[in-house]
């Protein structure tokens, strides 16, 4: 062993060390040990930086991006009314969910399939008040096992795939990985929508994330040509159980209706009375394709430029819109911003929101154009609230945001482009569409975990630029000298899974296909076996954060630490290599 390779193997055992410790966020780890790993020589000082520009970092960072953009549409709205239920039983959830990212993942990038179900995921967590860490890293392993079934679901795939052309004249097909694969995934869904959930460690500061907000006397108005004229009120209903809204009331030419009001036939303009958190507002809007005002408000607000915003405020003793009201303070044409909702302790408000006189102690919610939220809280002479990141939903434009997501997704799974590149178009197209404003793009990426990915690569293309992969080669096929062949495919499987743990899994697979044809024509037996247990393995990593970008991806929004991944990743490994034997000796005979 070179002193190069003994100053690798340590700093990864220190790296994993003081990650499994969990005493200093892992972003600093993994700096700290690249910089040490410049310093003593065994990292090129030209090559320190180049994990920042690597294929994985920019699609862990774009994807992030395209995300938001789904979310701010209205696509993952969408999904998530239609597919899911909040009130349905966590392991439901993730049976539903897993298998839904599973099949995408089959027939798309892994990767992607993430990166569309991740916010929908998200939103259903908090609808349902739990946090989002129990059910992400579920959908993680889910769309990575969905991954093995088809040639194009993941790169090892497609690598095993080239090298057995290479080596042995033909590729593998579209389909030859799904016996295996496929078997390995069903197992694998299993385990983590009845068990494997359960290890994740909840803690408690994640309830943090599940606050109980205002909920607010807001209004929206039935727009001209809308499809919901002439229904009725109470039609409403289940789209406003669904989207936690309650529906006080009917106001028509600025008078309310009682009574009645349930059974009347809906006309242009008609605003609906609602009661809601200003998400689950925003959720019914956008359900309905409602306006936020009447025609002549939505026109000038329209024309603010930049996009909208919601902020809340609170209303001082001092403030100056106090005994008045957003009508009569000229809130409107004088700061291109409408009163959407107003939240009173203790009184009911009886007349229109922005003709009700505001009060000391009240919540406003208000939407105005984009980086004005500032001025317009200034000016009324109200306090804005902590920011809590709320949006406004673009939902004429969820069509052109699947679109796009879908055209980039297909663009990339036959080739016609890499995946970084479409990804990066997309993100373009919904910046250049106003899917996604300009100001803040850079808000959505999560760059503890680009710092994360961009200091670990460099280590682990040093550890096999210094032959330190080679050296593990080595001793496997020494190692599993004289052993039957299913315990030869069970210690190759084990040394992949855990090399893919701690490299790239496209590296992963590109040290161990070699490795598995050699070992088979020692033992003069088909090579295929030794490459579909490669394939799997390489793709089969859930002990940590690094070794699949779908790890890396749920790691910030999950509030997940380095240590959580095996707790659930370790079991599903040992089931995953328990069912892959039997069936690649079954399919894919010696």
């Amino acid at each position: 062993m070179t002193s190069d390779q003994i100053i690798l193997f340590t700093l990864f055992a220190l790296v994993f060390a003081l990650l499994l410790w969990g005493r200093w966020r892992y972003d600093i780890v993994a700096f700290g040990a690249l910089l040490a790993g410049v310093v003593l020589g065994v990292v090129e000082t030209d090559a320190a930086f180049a994990g920042f520009g690597h294929p994985a970092t920019l699609v862990v960072a774009l994807v992030l991006v395209v995300s938001a953009g789904l979310v701010r549409s209205g696509a993952v709205m969408l999904i998530t009314r239609t597919l899911v239920d909040s009130s349905r039983a966590l392991g439901a959830h993730i049976a539903l969910l897993g298998g839904v990212g599973a099949v995408l993942s089959a027939f798309m990038n892994n990767v992607a399939a993430l990166a569309l179900l991740m916010p929908v995921d998200i939103q259903t967590a908090r609808k349902a008040g739990r946090v989002p860490g129990l059910s992400l890293m579920p959908l993680s392993f889910a769309t990575i096992l969905g991954g093995m079934v088809t040639l194009i679901g993941t790169p090892p795939n497609i690598i095993i795939a080239t090298i057995r052309e290479d080596t042995l004249g033909a590729p593998f097909s579209m389909f030859d990985f799904a016996p295996v694969g496929g078997a390995a995934a069903i197992a694998g869904l299993i385990f983590v929508a009845l068990i494997g959930y359960r290890l994740i460690p909840v803690r408690d500061e994640a309830s943090n994330h599940h606050e109980t907000y205002a909920h607010y006397i807001a209004e929206l108005t039935v727009p001209e040509e809308s499809e919901h004229i002439g229904k009725r009120l109470a039609e409403f209903d289940a789209a406003a159980e669904q989207s936690d809204t309650a529906i006080l009331g009917l106001a028509r030419n600025g008078k309310r209706l009682y009574g009645r009001a349930r059974n009347t036939l809906l006309r242009a303009g008609d605003v609906l009375v609602l009661e809601a958190t200003p998400e689950a507002l925003d959720e019914f809007r956008a359900a309905l394709s409602l306006d936020f005002s009447d025609a002549d408000r939505e026109d000038r607000l329209s024309a603010a430029g930049e996009g909208l915003e919601v902020i809340e405020v609170v209303v001082p003793q001092e403030a100056a819109i106090v005994g008045r009201t957003a009508q009569g303070i000229g809130l409107l044409w004088r700061q291109n911003t409408i009163l959407m909702g107003i939240a009173r302790q203790g009184r009911r408000i009886t007349q229109q929101v922005r003709r009700t006189e505001v009060e000391p102690g009240d919540l406003l919610l208000l939407l105005c154009p984009r980086d004005r939220a500032a001025d317009v809280a200034d000016w009324l002479g109200c306090l804005p609230l902590a920011e809590r990141g709320l949006a406004v939903t673009a939902n004429e434009k969820v069509w052109l945001a699947i679109g796009l997501f879908a055209a980039a997704v297909l663009a990339a799974s036959v080739g016609l482009l890499y995946l970084p590149i479409a990804l990066g178009i997309v993100v373009v197209g919904y910046v250049l569409t106003g899917i996604l404003p300009l100001q803040g793009l850079y808000d959505h990426i999560e760059w503890p975990v680009v710092v994360l990915l961009g200091s670990m690569i460099p280590l682990g293309a040093a550890l096999e630029a210094s032959g330190g992969t080679e050296l593990i080669a080595g001793s496997l096929i020494t190692l599993t000298d004289g052993l039957p062949a299913w315990a030869i495919l069970t210690v190759l499987m084990v040394v992949t899974m855990t090399l893919s743990d701690v490299l790239n899994n496209t590296a992963t697979a590109i040290v161990a296909a070699p490795v598995g044809i050699q070992m088979a024509r020692t033992l003069d037996v088909s090579p295929d076996p030794f490459l579909m247990a490669v394939a799997v393995a390489a793709s089969a990593a859930f002990l940590t954060p690094i070794g699949h970008k779908n790890n890396t991806l749920v790691l910030g929004p999950g509030g997940y630490r380095f240590g959580d991944y095996w707790r659930m990743g370790l079991p599903l490994e040992i089931i995953v290599i328990a069912v892959s034997i039997p069936a690649i000796l079954t399919f894919w005979p010696l």
